[in-house]
């Protein structure tokens, strides 16, 4: 099958625990000898695919807390009086409890809270012989580290823009079978729009250009494709472009035009596929829309 779409415990000390327990999206103060981590997690009912924004307070201000879930550790950036960091979930996630420990240089605080399940529709696609075999890893690999980026700067403001007029044909977290067989490790990552041929790409969110893939240099499922850093370890993607409007290094504006719709690479008709990642993960870039991440 294609690369992608083919290819807890306490861990400090304390005294004077007044609270146990994290009603997510409130936030609990847990009294010490010194200061006292303030943490709080939104959204307050967290599904499958939902980015987890997590605001630590009352931390010391050279001390940039950092937050574990699960076998990762993700960085937290200063952001006016309190740090934040923002965690991913995805459709291959278990749904059920999650354990968060946050930690900053003298204190550890554990929250759990419940990631709730959701239904994802399914495809199926069949493949003709030959279709279906591996394939060389020399754009996946500069892919994959573009999504690694982890920018300590904040690029963008508000909620993301629509990046084409056209219409929604793919919305995430499509399962797929294969011939038959269900993908387990395969969802769909990001939103196909079917604008015309030709139209206008813009860039949903500030950032800078970190990755130009061309199709006639051997992005061959990509096709012509523009990756942005908007910092902070978000990141999105522009596949199947006709036109590349803009150069690796540069820096844009929410709005600004990048590109146009096209059917480079391995798609079957014009269409735009913009993916939106949350520290090396795909992420439902919807809620980015519509509330915003600040």
């Amino acid at each position: 099958m294609p690369k992608q779409a083919w290819r807890s415990v306490w861990g400090g000390r304390r005294s004077s625990l007044v609270a146990t327990s994290l009603a997510i999206g409130t936030t609990v103060t847990l009294t010490l000898p010194a200061t006292a981590l303030q943490v709080q997690v939104t959204p307050t009912n967290p599904q499958l695919g939902d980015t987890l924004s997590v605001t630590i307070t009352d931390t010391p201000s050279n001390s940039a807390p950092v937050v574990t879930l699960g076998n990762r550790t993700y960085t937290s950036f200063p952001s006016g009086d309190h740090f934040r960091a923002l965690l991913p979930t995805t459709p291959l996630d278990k749904p059920g409890k999650l354990t968060l420990l946050v930690k900053n240089s003298s204190e550890t605080d554990r929250l759990v809270l419940q990631l709730r399940g959701r239904k994802f529709p399914t495809q199926s696609i069949w493949l003709p012989p030959g279709k279906d075999q591996d394939l060389s890893d020399f754009e996946f690999n500069q892919v994959d580290a573009f999504k690694k980026l982890v920018t300590p700067q904040k690029f963008w403001n508000g909620p993301f823009l629509k990046p084409n007029g056209g219409p929604i044909t793919t919305i995430y977290g499509v399962r797929r079978y294969y011939n038959g067989k269900f993908a387990n490790d395969y969802y769909h990552r990001g939103v196909d729009y079917a604008g015309a041929y030709g139209s206008p790409v813009i860039a949903p969110a500030a950032g800078r250009v970190s990755l130009i893939g061309q199709e006639a240099k051997g992005f061959v499922i990509h096709g012509n494709c523009i990756g942005i850093d908007h910092g902070q370890g978000v990141e999105s993607i522009f596949l199947h472009l006709s036109r590349i409007l803009v150069k690796e290094g540069d820096m844009v504006k929410a709005g600004q035009v990048i590109g146009a719709l096209g059917a480079t690479g391995a798609a079957t008709g014009p269409h735009l596929h913009w993916g939106l990642y949350v520290n090396g993960q795909s992420i439902d870039p919807l809620p980015w829309r519509t509330k915003g991440f600040e």
